[in-house]
């Protein structure tokens, strides 16, 4: 990509970057006292997956360092929110769940963070939505595979 193309994406980006900041924000208002959107994060992916993960899968998944992972499952364990339990096939490792009242307190975020969310996405209107899905998504997946790369 060379002249125009590169104005196109840095617009794009910058639009992309924009968006997140603002998103962030308003999610963060949003979210009930004491929940970060990082903790909304993990226990959203954990209410919609099951099962249990590692702190490692959980921070390859998030794209972070194990340490800030750590970090995280840290206070979502001090408010009861998961479970952490050793791994009984391997001792070095441990699994992390979302306990009935994380699952409780990310539906309370749900809640809250709904008509937000909501409201914006029929603010711009279905159709709109449906055409950015694609793109946004092959973005992010361009995206993992650079920074997979690295």
């Amino acid at each position: 990509m060379s002249g125009e193309g590169d104005d196109l994406a840095i617009v794009l980006f910058s639009e992309i970057l924009m968006l997140e900041q603002l998103v962030s924000t308003a999610l963060s208002r949003a979210l009930p006292r004491g929940m970060e959107l990082s903790h909304f994060s993990v226990l959203n992916h954990l209410a919609n997956t099951g099962g249990e993960k590692t702190p490692a899968q959980l921070a390859r998944i998030f794209h972070l360092t194990k340490g800030a992972m750590t970090n995280t499952l840290r206070k979502l364990e001090w408010a009861g929110w998961v479970h952490i339990r050793p791994d009984w096939d391997d001792a070095r490792r441990k699994l992390v769940a979302i306990s009935p009242a994380g699952r409780a307190a990310r539906d309370a975020a749900v809640a809250a963070i709904g008509p937000l969310v909501t409201e914006a996405a029929s603010a711009v209107g279905p159709a709109k939505v449906r055409a950015a899905l694609p793109v946004l998504r092959d973005l992010r997946q361009k995206m993992a595979q650079l920074e997979a790369a690295d």
